[in-house]
């Protein structure tokens, strides 16, 4: 199987190499247990010409001209902020956007990872398809190309042809993904736990920093949202919001909707379960405690609603992020 991984100025040089070293190490997982007599996956780096690439950080990876004779193409993600203009970084990839429409035409499957997936998008190989990318940018993913479905909270989608994965260690579920439906469950589960890679992470959810989480709405759903925060304790009362802005509970719905598209309601869930995560990996107060301090008088509904919002229980959560031991 040819692989190409395509390398590009300001391309992240892990997520080259990261797909790279794992196909590599699967080959010889497969050859030892007799699952192949020779190396199934041919992997090269390729870029719009022959020679050094500069990557995100000045370093330089030697590439060969790109060709069309892929099986797969991997396109690793670029070094960007969310502040930035997506519109300048993008312009400044048109050969590359063009080789990914032209390979897309050719039905070559194709895989990105974190913000590769806006290549994708430009080459309209995310139309009608679902797909995710980092957590930091799924919103302006899902913007920018609304025929697509961005199912932000996956770590790996595929549709067709088109794989996309979220940010930056993604590279490793990719790789493993591919070993997986190219060698086996056998030859994927040994490859995992040689380089120590999760081989059952499915989700990106509990890695996402709410406060990081650019916000898209307008006055007076902030202004609603810094209210909720303040008292984010007290049990929610619509009317005594709606009294707070000296508006009618209807008009509030209505304006907070127009702005943020959602109700308030569900911001308040979303910053309570923000704040508990917080709780949880920041202090040692019990789960009962920290319930009572983001507005649950039952720390059996925190509980149920971490787990399904986060996709991890409370317990679970804080032993992978926290940094201090739980009080007893």
């Amino acid at each position: 199987m040819r692989i190409g991984i395509l390398a590009y100025e300001d391309c992240f040089a892990t997520e080259v190499f990261a797909v790279s070293d794992i196909l590599r190490i699967a080959n010889q997982v497969a050859r030892h247990n007799g699952s192949t007599g020779a190396e199934l996956f041919r992997t090269s780096v390729v870029a719009a010409q022959d020679g050094p690439v500069a990557t995100a950080g000045g370093l330089t990876i030697g590439a060969q001209r790109w060709h069309h004779r892929f099986d797969q193409l991997v396109v690793p993600g670029f070094d960007v902020s969310p502040t930035e203009d997506l519109d300048i970084r993008l312009d400044g990839r048109s050969r590359e956007i063009e080789f990914l429409r032209a390979a897309g035409r050719r039905r070559t499957r194709i895989a990105s990872v974190c913000v590769g997936a806006f290549l994708l998008g430009e080459a309209g190989l995310l139309d009608e398809r679902r797909s995710t990318t980092s957590w930091l940018f799924a919103s302006q993913l899902a913007r920018r190309y609304p025929r697509s479905t961005v199912c932000a909270e996956s770590l790996v989608v595929g549709d067709g042809q088109v794989t996309t994965t979220a940010a930056f260690s993604a590279s490793l579920d990719l790789a493993t993904a591919i070993v997986r439906d190219h060698l086996g469950v056998s030859v994927a589960r040994a490859t995992a736990r040689i380089t120590l890679v999760s081989e059952n992470r499915t989700s990106q959810t509990p890695y996402v920093v709410e406060s990081m989480v650019a916000a898209s709405t307008g006055p007076f759903a902030t202004a609603i949202q810094r209210w909720l925060v303040d008292h984010l304790a007290e049990p929610y009362s619509l009317s005594r919001l709606a009294d707070a802005f000296h508006v009618s509970t209807r008009t509030l719905l209505r304006r907070y909707a127009d702005e943020a598209e959602r109700s308030p309601l569900a911001y308040l869930q979303e910053a309570r379960i923000g704040a508990a995560k917080r709780l949880l990996t920041e202090t040692d107060l019990t789960v009962g405690k920290i319930a009572h301090r983001v507005g649950y008088q039952d720390p059996g509904t925190l509980r149920r609603l971490f787990t399904e919002r986060v996709g991890l229980g409370t317990a679970d959560y804080r032993r992978q992020f926290g940094t201090r031991r739980p009080a007893r």
